[in-house]
């Protein structure tokens, strides 16, 4: 097990696909992603500004959900995307994520192990490390398993943008800077107050 997990694409590993067998075999204190087999390190560890806007963000969310059927969760939070094949066993599947922020509707899709299957929403914020992943891999990711909307937050700018489905293709982004608010418009009535998302603390 130690190579496969230490030194995924070294030596003899190059080139290996691993499942999600595989993936619950690894150390509970290392963080991976697998996106269609391949092995992503999760480290370093996100700066403190990082988690600030995770922590505000889920925190808007989370209030206004409080008494409705949908359902928050942030990182770590395994999210298995299965290729659209029902009789798939849960071992087999070779895409498992960490979103930053997931918010999931279907009650089905959940389970022990985080949720299996797409959710609603996904939010990622972007860091020197993950952003090309976040902007180009989990894009088209996200988009081939139908994600109904993709938010991207870059801390660099203060700025966000959404993607929404439509057709099973995302249209063009839905830009947003640090001065205005973010209308969702799966939810009635809630606001995102990107001053407060991207008020930097001290």
């Amino acid at each position: 097990m130690g190579l496969a997990v230490r030194n995924r694409g070294e030596g003899e590993e190059r080139g290996k696909r691993f499942t999600y067998k595989d993936y619950l075999t690894w150390p509970d204190d290392e963080r991976w992603e697998l996106i269609d087999g391949v092995a992503y390190d999760m480290s370093p560890a996100p700066s403190r500004r990082h988690q600030e806007i995770i922590v505000e963000l889920s925190r808007q969310i989370s209030t206004y959900l409080l008494d409705k059927p949908c359902h928050v969760y942030v990182a770590p939070f395994d999210v298995r995307l299965p290729e659209f094949d029902e009789k798939i066993i849960d071992e087999e599947i070779v895409t498992v994520v960490q979103p930053d922020i997931v918010i999931v509707c279907d009650k089905n899709k959940l389970d022990d192990r985080g949720c299996n299957g797409s959710p609603d929403i996904i939010i990622e914020v972007l860091s020197p490390y993950t952003a090309k992943k976040d902007m180009i891999t989990k894009y088209h990711l996200y988009e081939r398993h139908r994600v109904k909307q993709y938010w991207i937050f870059d801390p660099a700018t203060d700025e966000a943008v959404i993607f929404k489905l439509k057709e099973n293709k995302y249209g063009e982004p839905q830009e947003y800077n640090k001065g205005e608010k973010i209308q969702m418009d799966m939810f009635e009535d809630l606001e995102i107050d990107l001053s407060t998302i991207f008020n930097r603390q001290g």
